[in-house]
């Protein structure tokens, strides 16, 4: 099965038929606000992620790596976040995430941007959960390598 990634002005708009949803001023702000009907709650004054809709996330002291989300452990290596909960994480040559669980992330022809996930069990869609946890990988993926390109200008 295909998830498609959507993308409009360089945001992801939809994972599937998942929409997320920007700020009225999303030309200002390109923070995602909502995931579906999961409101997505952040740190006072910045943009990690503390909470998408009843589910917690919590963070390591000092640092942007998360320790939990919900109930689920957070296993990490290094700086490479390598489990969510009962979720593995892998990851290609050049350091991009390559797939979580049983999704398969393809990316586009330049590379830069994730373009569909596919799931090796084709027959049935992905539960909400995998879903949830797809878009904390991209997005927190995106965080860095935003933060690695502001960084080197």
């Amino acid at each position: 099965m295909d998830i498609e990634l959507t993308y409009d002005k360089g945001l992801l708009r939809a994972i599937g038929g998942v929409a997320i949803t920007y700020g009225q001023r999303e030309w200002m702000d390109t923070t995602p606000r909502a995931l579906g009907s999961w409101a997505l709650e952040y740190r006072r004054f910045s943009s990690t992620l503390r909470a998408v809709g009843d589910v917690e996330i919590t963070y390591r002291r000092w640092s942007s790596l998360p320790r939990t989300v919900g109930q689920w452990n957070c296993e990490h290596r290094r700086s490479h976040l390598e489990r969510i909960g009962p979720y593995a994480l892998r990851y290609d040559h050049a350091g991009r995430v390559c797939a979580v669980g049983p999704l398969q992330i393809l990316y586009d022809r330049g590379g830069s941007q994730p373009a569909r996930a596919q799931l090796e069990d084709a027959d049935n869609a992905p539960p909400d959960e995998l879903l949830l946890v797809l878009f904390l990988v991209l997005f927190w993926q995106k965080q860095a390598w935003d933060a690695y390109y502001q960084a080197n200008r």
